[in-house]
């Protein structure tokens, strides 16, 4: 599962960081590009790659942000955490502004 793992959550199975925490989508990304940024990313932090990063899953790219740090994308969409998520597994994020949302794993 690349950089990620799973959670199962009240929508069902979902990518999450590795400790757990849901990871969503934002509607307003295009593929391979990130436009959370400022207050949007305080809200929305990055899912950052760490050192030695592995690329052996062709579902997983990097995106440079303008910052210069690196954060992983699913199928060509930028990885986000949400702030108010509080415990692994929750999802208080999904649906938000009608933007964000889960990644579903069947």
């Amino acid at each position: 599962m690349g950089p990620a793992t799973t959670a199962e959550t009240t929508l069902g199975t979902v990518l999450a960081g590795p400790d757990g925490m849901t990871l969503y989508t934002f509607d307003n990304d295009e593929p391979g590009v990130t436009n959370c940024y400022d207050e949007c990313a305080t809200n929305w932090p990055p899912f950052l790659v760490e050192d030695n990063a592995d690329l052996a899953d062709q579902d997983w790219t990097i995106v440079e942000r303008t910052d210069g740090t690196q954060m992983w994308a699913y199928q060509g969409q930028p990885l986000y955490y949400f702030a108010n998520d509080e415990n692994p597994g929750d999802v208080a994020g999904d649906g938000a502004g009608d933007v964000w949302h889960v990644v579903t794993i069947e």
